[in-house]
Order: structure tokens, then C-alpha cells, then sequence
């Protein structure tokens, strides 16, 4: 199984990797995409479980989204072992990708 990534996910996972945990709001601000992008964005990474919703009880309309550092250590793991190849065959140039 694969991870792809679309590029407004990685545009959005590096603004949270440099910033820290953001509200969707100021990811938007941050990244200068339009908020349906970024919304798209923020599923695909949650479901993929690169980053975690939690809510945000200073206002309970915007979540706070954080890096899952242990899902990523563990494809960085992956990666760096060999289990998966720099170029899969279900690499996309719309995107970025990852085997599982």
C-alpha cells in the first residue's frame, strides 16, 4: 500500500513542521491557499495519520492540528531502511509518495 500526498498536503505538513500546531485558519494564512484546499488537505493527512485534530478549547470552531511525530518517525524509519524505494511505481507528479 502507498501514501500519496497531494502538494497542498505538503505545503500544509511543512507550514505545521516549521510553525508548530496551527489552527486551520492561520494555515491558511501561513500557506495562501484557499480554505477549501487546505480543508482537503488537512483530511488527507489526518486520515493518513501524518497529523492529528484536537480540539481547541480557546474556541471549539477551529481544531488544532499538530504533527503525529510517531507516524512520521515511523515512515521516516521506513524510508531510511529501504522498505520503501525513492521513486514507487505509484509515484504521481501531482504528488508525493510513500509506500506503507
Amino acid at each position: 500500500m502507498s501514501l500519496v500526498l497531494p502538494n497542498s498536503a505538503i505545503l500544509v505538513l511543512g507550514s505545521l513542521a516549521a510553525e508548530g500546531p496551527m489552527t486551520p485558519k492561520t494555515i491558511i494564512e501561513k500557506v495562501g491557499l484557499a480554505p477549501r484546499t487546505i480543508s482537503f488537505a488537512l483530511r488527507t493527512l489526518v486520515r493518513e495519520q501524518v497529523i492529528k485534530k484536537i480540539p481547541n478549547f480557546a474556541d471549539m470552531r477551529q481544531p488544532i492540528y499538530h504533527i503525529d511525530m510517531k507516524r512520521v518517525k515511523e515512515l521516516q524509519l521506513r524510508f531510511d531502511s529501504g522498505q520503501i524505494s525513492q521513486f514507487p511505481s505509484s509515484f504521481r507528479p501531482s504528488g508525493h509518495s510513500f509506500n506503507r
